[in-house]
């Protein structure tokens, strides 16, 4: 019996969006040939509520290994908002199970991270087949020990450290370097071990900023004449954490900062006199081709979902756990991130090395 099966990637880009989906869609057609058909729904959860789509034939899925960004488009459709109807009137569930059914679907994968599960799990909750496929740079889901996308941005988060290292030292400078992730730390955290920062600044462990100015104390005392803080952008000082996100906001617009990076550097240069500066490599870190790790995870979470559909078990996403591919329920997962915590055995690496957590 022939399966028609959705393909849709949603919420921010990252590396090995393009890997997944060739590794999904070839798998799919290797084992099942003229007996599957692929819709590739354009921008996210978005173009499943509009009905935009397009069919889509096995050449489509070439050259796409090596590809950064999504051939589909992605977009945020925030799920607080899924379930609201707002000013356009639309009924988005409604919506998506009406396209869903327009498009004649057997089942939808969804490529996403946090918020695109919980959507996701929403759907497979109203009776849709859905399978999700675990993407983002934060590597922050639940239940699988790694996301595509994560390894990359590691790679290019290391060689931005890399290269501050030479200007830092020549220059006897303090860099700041902001890193993405504004719940989990994971990015920061590894980057930061890689690339030999002094100081490592996460989300999850609050900081205070007399350690990070005794830290970067010792160094000049050792002779050290630059230091280097990795800081991951949802990094909160220790009275911050006990705030709510406008009460955080508000505070940092007194002290007429954006971010948490231009307070910390005008702190540092304000307290010690050494000359700060800040780096910000933003959306650099989620561009550009994959990595090989992250092909190759990219394409066993692929040709996974393939077999999951081929078996028609629906309401699970993919998962690496203990070096297996797996899968976990949805309605375990929704809702859930998996956050570094104090006793991680990286931040005990961290700390034996002697870099400071603040």
């Amino acid at each position: 019996m022939k399966k028609r099966i959705g393909i849709l990637t949603a919420g921010g880009d990252c590396p090995g969006l393009n890997a997944t989906i060739r590794g999904a869609a070839k798998a799919m057609y290797q084992r099942m040939g003229n007996e599957v058909e692929i819709v590739g729904v354009r921008n996210g959860f978005a173009g499943l509520i509009e009905g935009d789509y397009m069919e889509m034939k096995e050449s489509d899925f070439s050259n796409l290994l090596t590809r950064g960004g999504t051939i589909l488009g992605t977009a945020r459709t925030p799920f607080r908002l899924m379930t609201v109807v707002e000013a356009d009137g639309v009924d988005k569930v409604a919506s998506m199970k009406q396209h869903y059914k327009t498009m004649g679907l057997d089942a939808l994968l969804c490529l996403g991270g946090n918020g695109t599960h919980k959507t996701a799990n929403l759907l497979a909750e109203e009776g849709l087949n859905i399978i999700g496929l675990p993407k983002t740079i934060d590597n922050d889901i639940w239940g699988t020990d790694v996301t595509f996308g994560f390894h990359t941005a590691v790679d290019i988060a290391t060689e931005v450290i890399d290269r501050i290292h030479t200007t830092a030292s020549s220059h006897h400078r303090v860099m700041v370097i902001e890193l993405m992730g504004n719940k989990a730390g994971w990015l920061t955290l590894y980057s930061g071990i890689a690339g030999g920062a002094d100081i490592i600044l996460i989300p999850e462990l609050p900081y205070q900023l007399e350690n990070v100015l005794e830290a970067i104390g010792k160094r000049n005392a050792k002779g050290k004449t630059f230091s280097i803080l990795a800081v991951a952008e949802g990094s909160m000082d220790v009275e911050e954490s006990t705030m709510k996100n406008k009460e955080r906001l508000a505070k940092r617009r007194e002290q007429n900062v954006h971010g948490v990076t231009e307070r910390i550097a005008r702190d540092i240069a304000k307290h010690t006199g050494y000359e700060t500066r800040v780096a910000v490599p933003g959306h650099i870190q989620r561009g550009g081709t994959p990595s090989a790790y992250d092909r190759l995870l990219a394409t066993e979470f692929g040709t996974y979902a393939a077999q999951l559909v081929e078996n028609d078990q629906y309401g699970v996403t993919v998962a690496l756990r203990n070096n297996l591919v797996v899968s976990n329920p949805l309605s375990e997962v929704a809702g859930k991130k998996k956050l570094v915590t104090p006793d991680d055995d990286l931040i005990n690496v961290a700390r034996r090395m002697g870099i400071s957590l603040g």
